[in-house]
């Protein structure tokens, strides 16, 4: 099993499964109600940038409407992408990324190096000896822990340099907080006069700067002689840094750094 990072370089939108009055809301699991990138997202985007159509086929089997009208398995299985870390604007520290224990713990057991969750309120910048303001949130001094070791939750990567500041918050405080700091914006159509024609909606975003990763691994059809299709995995990740996910591409929406990183030693 490998894990592949994504670092948003802008808003990502991802469409949900329901409309909600004028919000267009994006994708979230069903039973945290956290953002997520759905697999089949990044399965599609990864299909779509093959060009020859052999490896297309082998990687991720056909599809209806292809030569072969057969259906047939392809050789890699695409993870849906988790957030690891979100960014909160702080008017004490500027940006603070946030995670959880549920989050960390997901993280942590496609390690091969064990690590231990830390404390809630656990946090990189202890040493400040100052309250923290996010949102409508104030941690007190006090309450913070230091967080020794959190460069070793941080995936190794010249893109990741900016994110020095990291705290643990609670489960619900951490998906409270998150849902506050999405981006929302409102949408509104006008005709050919530049009039409003309708209303408007709001379109929710993962913000730029939240860290994610998916998984991806062989399926039982490549039983163990799948080598190669793996390497033309990592290979096509590798040679597509920058890749776009969801819509508004034409905006400049959904772009993303990925790379792929092998779990940490034992």
């Amino acid at each position: 099993m490998n894990q592949t990072y994504l670092y948003l370089l802008a808003p990502l939108h991802t469409g949900g499964t329901t409309q909600e009055g004028n919000l267009v809301g994006i994708a979230r699991e069903s039973h945290t109600n956290l953002p997520y990138i759905p697999s089949s997202t990044i399965r599609g985007k990864l299909r779509a940038i093959i060009y020859d159509k052999k490896n297309k086929f082998q990687l991720f089997g056909n599809e209806l409407g292809d030569d072969n009208a057969q259906l047939e398995q392809g050789d890699i299985w695409i993870g849906d992408a988790s957030i690891l870390f979100l960014p909160v604007p702080s008017l004490s520290h500027g940006i603070v990324w946030i995670t959880s224990p549920l989050l960390l713990h997901r993280w942590v057991r496609y390690q091969t190096k064990s690590l231990t969750i830390p404390e809630i309120y656990s946090c990189s910048f202890k040493q400040n000896n100052s309250n923290v303001y996010l949102k409508d949130a104030i941690l007190k001094s006090g309450d913070l822990k230091e967080w020794e070791n959190w460069q070793d939750f941080i995936p190794k990567n010249d893109i990741t340099k900016p994110i020095d500041k990291v705290l643990i918050l609670p489960d619900q405080h951490c998906a409270t907080l998150i849902e506050m700091s999405l981006w929302r914006q409102v949408k509104i159509k006008l005709d050919e006069h530049k009039t409003v024609d309708g209303g408007f909606r709001y379109e929710e975003a993962i913000p730029p700067d939240t860290l994610m990763y998916y998984t991806n691994g062989l399926t039982t059809k490549a039983n163990g002689s799948g080598e190669e299709s793996l390497k033309e995995l990592n290979s096509l990740i590798s040679s597509n840094r920058i890749i776009q996910f969801g819509g508004q591409e034409s905006l400049g929406r959904g772009f993303c750094q990925q790379w792929n990183n092998t779990p940490n030693p034992a």
